[in-house]
């Protein structure tokens, strides 16, 4: 996380998700560090790819692993890009399948060796290509339940990529928050139809804020640049974005790559098969992903009932509804 937080309670959090499963930790690094490759589609300033790359970078300054990495890499040269790093000998290969779910799978069966590991829609396939998914869908909802007791026009909007199922999930997860706490409040969504143009998200923001919203959620980074040029509140996703924009983001759904990493890692070192589902290890309830706020600009009550379903999720006594179909 950023060495920016100020308060107490956002460190906290922010350390919790850091700590997920640090007890793979150790066991990774008995032997000598796994070498892994990193293939981002996008850069890595990207808020998705930018989590796992700072997982890697973590772990690879901690000598549990040695990482290389390339970024921007297009969906025509990801599966050159995947056997050339398999070639190379990378033990472990983490990416994403999302644009190439057929050739990627294809890569995996011909490398049986190398186990590869990479964000999917899909399921996981053989005994060497694991998948996993951004499940940050708690903290959406939780943001959705503080916007939904802000809201003034009682029209909130929310920017993402394109309507794959996770990115339906977290935005319906947002809507729902909203909507627990406020049923009458209306809901705009827009795609842009890529996952990395912040100027494309920010003018789907702000064609939302001139048909009334008055609370953005940013799946997409860019999205908080029309909040904050038309000087209204918004909520980011993945990543803490209140400190770059202190005065508009007042909350963020987190998720950290680590746990489901280290899960790979522990995997991989133990000589055991990665074909299988690792989100799980990103859900808050397993310490991967939760909600980061700024007290005292939702309503006190709205804080204190969003700090109880939290409490609820955490414990197991509440789950948020998982809805993948495409957001209206």
């Amino acid at each position: 996380m950023t060495k920016d937080l100020l308060m107490s309670r956002r460190a906290i959090i922010a350390s919790g998700i850091a700590l997920g499963v640090s007890g793979l930790a150790p066991l990774a690094r008995a032997a000598a560090p796994l070498k892994v490759a990193g293939i981002h589609a996008s850069p890595v300033e990207n808020a998705w790819n930018s989590c796992l790359h700072k997982a890697l970078q973590d772990a690879a300054k901690e000598g549990v692993i040695e990482y290389v990495f390339s970024e921007g890499v297009s969906g025509t040269d990801y599966p050159r890009a995947m056997r050339e790093y398999a070639e190379q000998g990378n033990k472990l290969i983490i990416g994403e399948a999302y644009a190439v779910e057929k050739e990627a799978r294809q890569v995996a069966a011909d490398y049986p060796d190398t186990a590869f590991v990479l964000g999917s829609s899909g399921k996981e396939e053989g005994s060497n290509f694991g998948v996993f998914g951004t499940w940050n869908y708690d903290g959406a909802y939780l943001a959705g339940m503080l916007a939904g007791k802000m809201t003034k026009s009682n029209v909130v909007g929310s920017v993402g990529a394109m309507p794959i199922p996770e990115v339906n999930m977290l935005i319906n997860a947002f809507a729902e928050g909203v909507k627990s706490v406020n049923p009458d409040c209306k809901h705009l969504v827009a795609f842009i139809g890529t996952f990395f143009d912040p100027p494309k998200a920010r003018e789907a923001g702000l064609a939302q804020i001139d048909a009334g919203a008055d609370i953005l959620f940013g799946e997409r980074i860019g999205t908080a640049d029309a909040a904050k040029e038309r000087k209204i509140k918004a909520v980011g996703s993945l990543i803490d974005y209140t400190p770059r924009y202190p005065d508009t983001v007042f909350a963020n759904a987190l998720w950290g790559f680590r746990p489901i990493l280290n899960a790979a890692i522990a995997d991989v070192a133990a000589g055991k098969p990665v074909g299988r589902n690792y989100t799980a290890y990103g859900l808050m309830k397993e310490g991967g992903s939760d909600i980061v706020f700024v007290k005292g600009v939702a309503p006190a009550e709205a804080e204190a009932a969003m700090e109880a379903k939290r409490a609820d999720i955490k414990a197991g006594k509440f789950e948020v509804p998982q809805n993948m179909e495409q957001p209206k």
